[in-house]
């Protein structure tokens, strides 16, 4: 083989790694955006529906039991807390806090399911699949950036909640003006405040997510089907499961998260909790058990519904984008068919041009040969 010829086909071959890679960053990006765009879509979506039972949950978590009607009868606590709510802040107070909720839950749900959907595939084995130690990891990584993410939002969104039913705070105007306000006076440490037992609630996730993945795993068995075609009454029930069962698990941490965020907006009141472990032991001391599983029933009501929403869209969703968005642009399959053209005709010339080499050496080799002469 000519060195012409050689270097042809290593030239061909870099072409070839150089548009493999080319179409995988395509894909990775195309699944990174479609992840992003249906967690985002979700997110939303479920906010609005729940929010009224959102604000319930916040401030069970921050103030307690609302207080007794005059007949000493107590009812519902949930149809209790709505009541006080409307008769105080009429039909807007159900959804206080809703704009900064959409406005965490859009970068929340866009971040975690670009991130898990990621660490999925880098922690995945050789064959494809992912076992369960490997998928909690995945979980636990997505839901740690994810707190570092948007963790003022959550801070914001939940003073915004809870202001109506404090006479000692100066109450917030505007989502910046809330900003605005804990930047100025009390810094990153505010912005920050509850972030430890936000990111001790990975746990949840890493709870949630695995058991959300095995299930409908299970009943894709069931189904006969593949878990990309699970219908999105299956998907409900799988997503509801799992929302449950890591809620009771891992919900003390919220009381602890939801009090910490709360105490800095308290005017000329000093620092009730110092950190989380001494947050822990005085509400322990002062309320047990009960108190660490404040408003729990409220938030199973809340998040199983938003679960079902939250993960059923996002499945839907992410079908859809998938279909929406090509695979790749047809630009790109143009040029890899121009590329191919042009390696295949350079090819063809080389090796037109060796046979061609080698019959005018055979040529040359019959002139050149000795001329016998007879004898006269």
């Amino acid at each position: 083989m000519s060195k012409r010829t050689g270097t042809g086909l290593i030239h061909n071959h870099v072409e070839m790694i150089e548009n493999e890679s080319s179409s995988l960053d395509y894909r990775s990006i195309r699944e990174v955006a479609c992840n992003a765009a249906a967690g985002a879509t979700a997110g939303a979506i479920a906010a609005t529906f729940v929010c009224p039972l959102d604000v319930i949950k916040t401030r069970l978590q921050v103030v307690g039991l609302p207080e007794a009607p005059v007949s000493g009868k107590r009812g519902s606590v949930i149809i209790t807390s709505l009541q006080d709510i409307v008769k105080k802040d009429g039909l807007r107070g159900m959804y206080r806090g809703l704009s900064p909720t959409i406005i965490a839950l859009l970068p929340n749900w866009a971040v975690y399911f670009s991130v898990y959907g990621k660490l999925k595939d880098v922690l995945q084995s050789s064959d494809g699949k992912l076992s369960v130690g490997a998928n909690m990891v995945a979980a636990a990584g997505a839901g740690a950036a994810t707190s570092i993410a948007t963790n003022p939002l959550w801070v914001v969104k939940t003073r915004l909640m809870t202001q109506g039913i404090r006479t000692d705070v100066v109450p917030y105007k505007s989502i910046m003006s809330a900003f605005s306000r804990i930047c100025h006076e009390e810094g990153l440490r505010g912005l920050y405040s509850g972030i430890l037992p936000s990111l001790a609630g990975i746990s949840h996730v890493a709870i949630q997510f695995p058991a959300y993945e095995k299930i409908k795993q299970y009943m894709a068995n069931i189904d006969n089907t593949s878990v990309d075609n699970l219908s999105p009454g299956s998907v409900a029930i799988a997503s509801s499961i799992a929302k449950v069962l890591a809620s009771v698990l891992t919900y003390p941490h919220e009381v602890i998260r939801a009090k910490l965020q709360e105490q800095g907006q308290m005017r000329n009141a000093e620092t009730k909790y110092s950190g989380v472990v001494d947050c822990v032991k005085k509400v322990f001391r002062s309320e047990g058990i009960p108190g660490m599983y404040r408003g729990c029933a409220t938030n199973l009501l809340r998040t199983t519904p938003s679960a079902v929403i939250t993960f059923t869209t996002y499945e839907m969703m992410l079908r859809f984008f998938r279909q929406v968005v090509p695979p790749e642009t047809n630009k790109s399959n143009n040029q890899n068919r121009e590329e191919k053209t042009k390696s295949l005709v350079s090819r063809h010339g080389a090796e037109e041009e060796e046979s061609l080499r080698e019959s005018q050496t055979q040529s040359n080799k019959i002139n050149t040969s000795p001329i016998r002469l007879g004898s006269k």
